[in-house]
């Protein structure tokens, strides 16, 4: 069994200047080390940050980085898609963070926001490979509501799209 090294204490905050561009390198980087996602997957989280700065609303909205000692090790964004239905996006963690309770974390502090905000529903669209993720999303309740082939990002995916009542 490997052990991991122990993480400093990690805090969640919200963002500020240079959070965002980082969000969108390190999907674009990971994905494709990871998953072989091409330069569209960028460009879609790219676009997501766009609106997400464009039309924020601090009441309703909201971006959390996962810091420790001033490092960024993970990031999860909660936008508005309707007025009774908030939207997860862009849930990542850094390699060496994983396995620690930190994902869940992060999409537990949507839940919470998106509730206090007045939502009734909590949704989000993912991938089937995706199953660290997935796990997380089905352990605080969501569930998969349905699932379409795709193909996007230079491969073939299946996207799955869970939701929770809040």
């Amino acid at each position: 069994m490997v052990k991991r090294a122990m993480l400093p204490q990690v805090r969640l905050r919200r963002h500020r200047p240079g959070d965002l561009d980082w969000v969108v390198q390190r999907h674009g980087e990971l994905y494709w080390e990871e998953y072989g996602y091409d330069e569209r997957f960028e460009a879609l989280v790219a676009g997501v940050v766009a609106r997400f700065v464009k039309k924020f609303d601090p009441r309703r909205e909201r971006c959390w980085i996962a810091e420790s000692r001033g490092e960024r090790l993970g990031a999860v964004v909660v936008v508005k898609q309707s007025p009774r239905v908030a939207k997860l996006r862009l849930l990542i963690l850094e390699p060496k963070a994983r396995g620690r309770g930190l994902g869940r974390r992060l999409v537990r502090a949507c839940v919470h926001f998106a509730r206090a905000a007045g939502y009734g529903k909590l949704v989000l669209w993912t991938q089937s490979e995706l199953t660290a993720a997935r796990a997380i999303y089905e352990k605080l309740g969501f569930h998969k509501v349905r699932s379409a082939a795709h193909r996007n990002f230079g491969k073939r995916l299946t996207g799955e799209y869970w939701e929770l009542n809040l």
